[in-house]
């Protein structure tokens, strides 16, 4: 067992809001968003909030300014080739501004939510501008 998964915990809703939001996700028609925090004192990895995000621009607006999150995203686009894909990856949503300790906090439990969330890829933003530039990222990943 790796010492982040016994420094950080995962509650048993979680895990099986991570497996419902990923089996829910693969068939949509519009982006899909949740955002998830750390818990400093407990460390705990748990949704913050209970929305589902439909929109890039109000998923931005609800990150904090100084703190990282992380983010799990399922993108449906068209390729060039017209063949439909819906990657789903992890945004590691990591502000210039936060202090330190948190992006410790954050960059140790990374790994972690990749495996235990099951996405393919990981993506990192330090900025809300930067969820304009997703897809164009996104598509170049084939």
């Amino acid at each position: 067992m790796s010492s982040e998964s016994r420094l950080y915990t995962f509650s048993t809703e979680t895990k099986d809001k991570l497996r419902k939001f990923r089996l829910g996700t693969s068939r949509a028609k519009d982006p899909q968003a949740v955002i998830y925090q750390i818990d400093k004192k407990t460390l705990e990895i748990s949704q913050d909030g209970t929305e589902t995000y439909t929109s890039l621009p109000l998923l931005g607006d609800d990150l904090p300014d100084h703190s990282p999150r992380f983010i799990l995203l399922s993108y449906p686009l068209t390729l060039a080739s017209g063949r439909l894909s819906v990657p789903y990856v992890m945004l590691y949503y990591l502000p210039e501004t936060c202090n330190g300790e948190l992006r410790m906090v954050y960059a140790g439990a990374k790994e972690l939510m990749r495996n235990t969330s099951e996405v393919g890829r990981i993506i990192e933003i330090d900025s809300v501008e930067d969820l304009e530039g997703i897809e164009e990222v996104l598509k170049g990943e084939d």
